[in-house]
């Protein structure tokens, strides 16, 4: 069994405020024996009121607020995932999912699919990524990287299972709205269940976001799950289930496509 942790918590507009609740959140994950602590999307800065402030409060991947989450993990076998905005050129910035472990910056994942839908248009200030994110080992699990919106897009995970995905992650900050909760539980659940992984998923609450963290097992039964308010959830992901649920329901052996590719 490997222990994983989700962070759930609404992200407040001032950097130093969230770095010391991710550093908190980390401490309490390492002491509960988690391997991965799975944090929300844009976990810098956010203000409903303030739709620019991804720009004011980007930092590059060497300064304060990801030098803090470093140091919090140096000696530690935990593996910490969250989102950040790191600046672009032209006064734009990247939705980056960093992951980290032990001091070291392990992976660096841009957004591919930016959030232009339900009268929001997150490509005014961010420049989607290109490159479909390689795995990460994680307590011999193979893990593949998502971000928020890349949920409704289910070729991406299925690139990642196809090389091989355990667990998929997703940082989120799902945005309330009408079915927007049962559009985050249904697709959530797609996800693992037709590529036979783990999906752990973590939502930021507050306000504007949903929060409903979930971790659903690879035959798409949800085993942990939060609610609207802030919360570190743990659920143990067992790689005999994996295996069963390949057995049982083969579909990634018995799938008649080819790896799906990225559109240039």
């Amino acid at each position: 069994m490997v222990k994983v942790a989700l962070g759930q918590f609404a992200v407040q507009p001032e950097w130093q405020t969230n770095a010391n609740t991710c550093l908190n959140l980390i401490a309490r994950s390492v002491s509960a024996g988690a391997k991965l602590l799975v944090l929300p999307e844009g976990i810098l800065a956010r203000d409903i009121t303030d739709p620019d402030i991804v720009l004011r409060s980007a930092q590059p991947i060497d300064g304060p607020f990801m030098t803090q989450l470093l140091e919090a993990t140096l000696g530690s076998d935990l593996t910490v995932i969250g989102c950040i905005h790191l600046p672009a050129p032209n006064q734009r910035v990247w939705n980056v999912l960093v992951a980290v472990r032990d001091g070291k910056i392990l992976a660096q994942y841009r957004k591919l699919h930016l959030y232009d839908a339900f009268s929001m248009k997150e490509s005014t200030n961010v420049v989607a990524g290109e490159e479909v994110p390689p795995l990460l080992e994680v307590a011999g699990l193979k893990v593949g990287l998502m971000t928020c919106y890349d949920l409704r897009f289910p070729e991406l995970a299925r690139c990642l299972a196809v090389d091989g995905a355990d667990l998929l992650v997703l940082p989120a900050a799902w945005v309330r709205g009408p079915l927007k909760e049962s559009h985050w539980e249904v697709l959530v659940t797609a996800r693992a269940l037709e590529n036979t992984c783990y999906m752990v998923a973590t939502g930021e609450c507050g306000v504007r976001n949903i929060g409903q963290s979930m971790v659903v097992d690879p035959l798409g039964v949800p085993i942990a799950r939060a609610a609207e308010a802030p919360a570190l959830l743990f659920a143990d992901i067992d790689p005999d289930r994996i295996a069963h649920a390949r057995k049982v329901l083969p579909v990634l052996e018995n799938c008649r496509f080819a790896r799906p590719e990225l559109r240039s």
